[in-house]
């Protein structure tokens, strides 16, 4: 996994994206099936904001945030459903969960699989850097 870190906010304010609740947790558990973000529980989004984009009814696509550390705090499940993908939610939900941390003065960080190529060129394109390349082992529970 490459641990990446904003060097700084975003050029721009993205305003897009609703907030989601526990009433879209099985939207979000669909969602997750069907992107394959990386770990991600029923009781991940009690972690931190997390924001979404809907067509209509439909999840499309989710961000939020995870871990907490002394000023830091980890962007995750950054996802898109594969129908939406193209039109720049992911880069939309993670420039306003940047800013909103800068905001409360937190620097966002990440983690993503280096063969995740797109994720890891959008995270550059908005300012995030590798500190770090992390050998991860994950072991789904019995």
């Amino acid at each position: 996994m490459l641990q990446m870190v904003a060097s700084g906010p975003p050029n721009g304010v993205a305003k897009t994206g609703a907030a989601l609740s526990e009433a879209d947790s099985q939207a979000m558990a669909n969602l997750v099936e069907i992107s394959k973000p990386g770990p991600f529980g029923s009781r991940t989004p009690r972690l931190g904001q997390y924001l979404g984009m809907r067509e209509g009814d439909r999840l499309l696509a989710m961000a939020g945030e995870r871990m907490r550390l002394s000023g830091y705090v980890e962007l995750s499940a950054i996802c898109v459903h594969p129908e939406a993908r193209g039109r720049g939610y992911a880069a939309e939900l993670t420039s306003r969960l940047m800013q909103m941390a800068f905001d409360r003065g937190e620097v966002p960080f990440l983690h993503v699989r280096p063969s995740n190529i797109g994720a890891v060129a959008l995270y550059r394109r908005l300012g995030f850097e590798t500190r770090r390349e992390l050998i991860v082992t994950w072991r789904q529970p019995l």
